[in-house]
Formats: C-alpha cells, structure tokens, sequence
C-alpha cells in the first residue's frame, strides 16, 4: 500500500523532530535547556482558570461552529483596544492559529497554486501548505538587513498566474523582525496589482520592543477586503495548550466560505471558549509585564551571542525569538551532538536547527532559531552552555 504524497512530501517539524535525542539525554540524567519551542513559562491569566472552574453545565454540549457568541464579542473588544473594528460575523473561532491557517489557504488556493511567504518563515507554514496542496514561495530576506524585505520589483519577479496570496509574520517568527508601515503598504500595492490576498499572522502583536509599534494589515482601509487575520491566545495569554484562535476579515464573503471548513469539524471545546471569553476582562498591565520581561530575555541571549567567537546575529525587536549563524558545519549535527555528547555539569542546551524555516535549498544549514521563553537565570545558563560547546564542537568551522 502506498501513502499519499500530500503526507510523504510533508517535512517533519525541525521544532520537535529531535526531541527524541532530548528525552534520551533527560533519561541520562542530563538537564536540558530547551530553547528550541516557543513555549512561554509566563503565569496564565487567572481569568481563564476562573471562568473554567465557574462552568456549571450538567452536559458539554456542541458550540456553534463559528464560536461561542461570548467568545465573538470578546475578541471583538480585544480588537477595538487597537482601533480595528469587526463585525460578529467577521470573525471565526479556530482550534488555534494553526487551524486558521490552514482554513485561509484552503479558503483562497486551490491545489499546486502559491502563496508568497518572506524566509525564513514559521516552518509549520510548509506543512500547512502540504495539507492545503499549495506550494510555498519564498521571499528570500537575509539577516546583514535585519531580515527586512527586498524592494516591491525583487517580490514581483516571483509571482506567477498561480499566486494567490502572501502570508506574512509580523512581528516575524523566527526572526522577531518588526516589519516597516512603508513594507507593509508595499506588500499592500503588490495584493491590489496582482490580486492577491494577504493572510496576516499576527498572533506576536503585543511582544515589540525598543520604543517599536508593529502595523496590523487590519488598518490598512484600501486592502480591507484582501486581508485575513489569523490570531491566537497562545502566547499573548501563555495558553498554548488551549489552542484557541480566530480568523478576522472585512470580506463577509470569504467569511461566509470559511465557514462551510468550521461547520465541517464541528465546533472548537467550549471549556477552552468558555475560558478565553474571560481573557479581555485581563488588565493592560499583565502586557506591560510580560513584554517588559520578555524584552529581558531577549537583552540576555543577544548581549551573550554577539560576544561568541563566531557567532552573527542580527537584534530582534518583537515575538521571542532569534537567528543566530553559527561557526559549524551542520546546525542539526551540532544539536544532536549537544544532547548525546556534551554536557557541563550534566547540563546542555537544545535549539532548532534553522534550515526548515526556509524554502530554499542550503540556506539556514549552520544557523538554529533560539527560542528566549525560559526565565533569566536558566537563559544566562544557556547562553554559557551554548559558548563552552561551541569551543569544542568537532565540526566548528
């Protein structure tokens, strides 16, 4: 029996495929630093817990497919703290960010057609892309420009008449680059000339940085109908594990397509719901904190990468992530030497390897996306892990 190619051609996801090397390494003994997830360690909003424990239900029923009206309205006001208004029925709750995603491709592609995507991008947009049967293009960005975008004629030489979107990170994972209002209305130009759609992950608007403001698509008026927001709580609540976003957008029609893909899979868990409708009653100061803490982090493991013999990275201003070009042959053979063969104290690091957050062949070979989601402390230990492997790895360069 054969297996489709729709699965075959899917990468594994660089985030999690090694994290068996990980596990061996912990039943070892050995401590490891993972920073290679985005999994923040920042306290979830008590809201959330509350409203779940106040459910009183005697039968856990369906939700509506499109989301529980409380949950509609509520990130409704969520949006209208930043001036950008939506109808109820301009939004949709999804299993996740994830689950938007792939709803907005299958909603504006049909199979083998592209969508345009700057790299290196969130590498699951591949497999998002497999499941949808689309082919993800890359907008090549390079970090010597702080991984900002190349000028509108350098986008356009790779549209082709079965472009039909961008998908666009902003602020940016995995490079935690806060695009320009002067990219952004340039991509904006390229949707309205070519008749694109724009697909907007927006999911790290809150983590900016240095005195930075990240523009959502949402407040660009001339391309209202052309763009699509994709959301989540995941990591603007630390509520990964309730897998609750949305998909925004001004164009009641697509809204209306979308969602025959909601009614398909039923409804999202109403106790999530329930939960994530208490999350706009959250104050503005658990942002405050939290961005101020993350900015921190991100102080720590930069201010120790730019003293690494070796080491080239490029600052980023948003989301909680870094690139960082290694003095290796081999980003993946480095990580999984990390977890088998060194260790300080008992201790090592893991990082993703970053040659699947790009599309084209042989970039981001010895270069890891650093993920700054641990506490201070564990992030300093890291960082001193990191430098001491890097003297004595085989295949330093």
């Amino acid at each position: 029996m054969n297996f489709s190619q729709r699965i075959t051609s899917m990468q594994q996801s660089p985030i999690r495929k090694l994290v068996p090397f990980a596990q061996e390494a912990k039943k070892k003994g050995k401590k490891v630093y993972h920073l290679n997830i985005g999994q923040p360690d920042i306290k979830t909003p008590d809201e959330f817990f509350d409203a779940v424990k106040g459910f009183k239900e005697e039968v856990l029923a369906y939700s509506l497919s499109q989301g529980m009206p409380e949950l509609i309205n509520s990130i409704k006001q969520y949006y209208e703290k930043y001036d950008i208004h939506f109808d109820e029925d301009e939004i949709l709750v999804t299993n996740g960010g994830s689950e938007a995603l792939v709803f907005s491709l299958i909603a504006v592609c049909d199979y083998q057609d592209e969508v345009l995507v700057p790299e290196p991008f969130y590498t699951n947009y591949n497999g998002f892309g497999n499941m949808a049967g689309v082919k993800v293009v890359p907008i090549t960005t390079k970090a010597e420009n702080g991984f900002h975008l190349p000028e509108k004629a350098e986008i356009e030489k790779v549209i082709t008449p079965r472009t039909k979107a961008i998908l666009f990170s902003n602020p940016g994972n995995p490079t935690g680059t806060i695009y320009t209002k002067e990219e952004l209305y340039m991509l904006s130009e390229i949707a309205k000339e070519h008749n694109l759609f724009i697909i907007a992950d927006e999911v790290y608007r809150e983590f900016v940085y240095d005195g930075l403001e990240s523009m959502s698509f949402a407040k660009i008026e001339d391309v209202k109908d052309r763009v699509i927001i994709t959301d989540s709580i995941s990591k603007r609540y630390s509520a990964c594990g309730a897998r609750i976003g949305c998909i925004a957008s001004k164009n009641k029609e697509l809204m209306k397509q979308i969602l025959k893909l909601c009614q398909g899979r039923l409804c999202v868990p109403t106790i999530e719901q329930i939960g994530a409708a208490n999350l706009i009653n959250v104050p503005d100061s658990y942002f405050k904190e939290t961005n101020e803490e993350y900015e921190k982090r991100r102080d720590v493991v930069y201010e120790a990468l730019k003293k690494m013999d070796g080491v080239v990275c490029e600052k980023p201003h948003g989301a909680f992530y870094v690139i960082a070009k290694l003095p290796i042959d081999d980003a993946e053979k480095f990580v999984v030497w990390m977890l088998q063969e060194f260790d300080i104290d008992n201790e090592t690091v893991m990082m993703a390897p970053a040659e699947g957050f790009y599309a084209t062949k042989g970039l981001g070979k010895d270069e890891v996306r650093i993920s700054y989601c641990l506490n201070v402390n564990d992030l300093e230990r890291a960082m001193y892990l990191l430098d001491e492997a890097l003297k004595v790895y085989p295949g330093r360069k």
